[in-house]
């Protein structure tokens, strides 16, 4: 029997919560219906709203300059391979070990690296230098004076920038130097001035580099330049490879070209003494020819054996120094270009549909924000002030 009766108040408690659960439900469809209803009865608002939405979009679209995008593929390798079997016996004649430097030392600089280094001041700094020319005009400038005067930028920012202005201006005329020290001076990377380190801003702000991480295949890079003309962005792009392989280049072959340079000397030095022992062997040689004593004898040998001993040391001088070559030859790294720059047609920036669209949703999420959720808390809070005034009025007069 009791069991019976527990059974009896367990699906009885089970029917209660499925009334309940399904009242809920009907009253959240009863909510989602209300704000749809209210959504739709202001339906005149919101499509008011997305339509200056799309006016504002247009405006901001329209007034953005356009840019364009050079780039170029490059594919790294770590060195050039030297697999000549008369380059091995070179390095083996002359004692120096080609595979000795390990693949820690020949990749000090690798490819990860590489955005740090565009992005570095020194890098930037040669950069402004660059000779660029626009395609409507042939006459080559410096890139820093195309990014001064050639840019243009949206209207509304001559607004905005104002106040910048007028600050740097004001300091500028508290800190006034004559031109004649300004044009003069030389950039130093160790102390730019505010233009310059603006300079290299705007420049690092223009270059791209992505580098495909992909361990499956090959490493690679994409680098790329955004300019307001095609042809600047071209030559822009190519430049900076220019001078990213100089960089990694001149990194890598330091080592190699010192010891290069240590062994010309020796080459030098013992090249300088085999003609002077070369020399006095032939004085020696002629000024006595018709002698035949043991001591005319004996000297003649010992200049000869110095003469040869010479030769010997000059001839493994040379030896190293063809080596120490094939050494600098070998660790010249390699950006293979697979893709080269191409002046691009069409712009890359700014994305229009995007701006547009971005504009509409924002209208629209405001507008309905608005309407669902601000519109009811401002008439909330005026009521709620009209009852305090009522109260406060009421309460005075029964005071009264």
């Amino acid at each position: 029997m009791k069991s019976w009766c527990d059974n009896y108040n367990l699906g009885a408690s089970n029917i209660t919560n499925e009334e309940s659960v399904k009242q809920s439900v009907q009253e959240q469809e009863i909510n989602l219906l209300e704000l749809a209803k209210k959504l739709w009865n202001c339906r005149k608002l919101i499509l008011t709203v997305c339509g200056i939405g799309i006016i504002v979009g247009m405006v901001i679209a329209s007034g953005i300059p356009k840019e364009y995008t050079a780039s170029t593929f490059i594919v790294p390798e770590n060195s050039r391979r030297s697999t000549s079997s008369g380059i091995s016996e070179l390095s083996d004649m002359a004692g120096i070990d080609m595979n000795s430097s390990s693949t820690t030392e020949r990749d000090a600089i690798f490819s990860l690296l590489y955005p740090d280094i565009i992005k570095s001041t020194p890098f930037l700094v040669q950069l402004f230098d660059v000779e660029v020319r626009e395609q409507k005009d042939s006459t080559a400038i410096p890139l820093s004076q195309y990014l001064k005067e050639r840019q243009k930028s949206p209207w509304w920012s001559a607004v905005t920038s104002a106040p910048s202005k007028l600050m740097g201006w004001g300091m500028s005329l508290l800190s006034e130097k004559p031109k004649t020290e300004e044009a003069s001076r030389k950039i130093d990377i160790f102390r730019l001035t505010r233009e310059e380190a603006g300079m290299a801003a705007a420049i690092a702000s223009r270059i791209g580099i992505d580098i495909n991480k992909n361990k499956n295949r090959r490493r690679t890079i994409t680098l790329s330049v955004t300019m307001q003309d095609p042809l600047v962005a071209t030559i822009v792009v190519d430049t900076v490879l220019a001078h990213l392989k100089e960089y990694v280049t001149a990194y890598r072959t330091g080592k190699a070209r010192r010891i290069l340079a240590y062994n010309e000397e020796l080459r030098n030095k013992a090249q300088a003494e085999f003609r002077a022992a070369q020399e006095e062997y032939t004085q020696y040689a002629d000024a006595n020819r018709g002698l035949v004593g043991m001591a005319s004898r004996a000297e003649l040998a010992r200049l000869q054996n110095e003469m040869k001993l010479a030769l010997s040391a000059y001839n493994r001088t040379e030896l190293q120094v063809q080596a120490a070559q094939a050494k600098v030859e070998k660790v010249i790294p390699v950006l293979a270009v697979i893709q080269p720059a191409i002046v691009p047609l069409a712009p890359s920036k700014p994305r229009k549909m995007i701006i547009l669209l971005e504009c509409v949703l924002l209208a629209g999420a405001g507008s309905v924000s608005w309407i669902l959720f601000v519109k009811d808390f401002i008439r909330t809070m005026r009521q709620k002030s009209k009852d305090c005034k009522r109260e406060k009025v009421s309460s005075q007069m029964t005071d009264d």
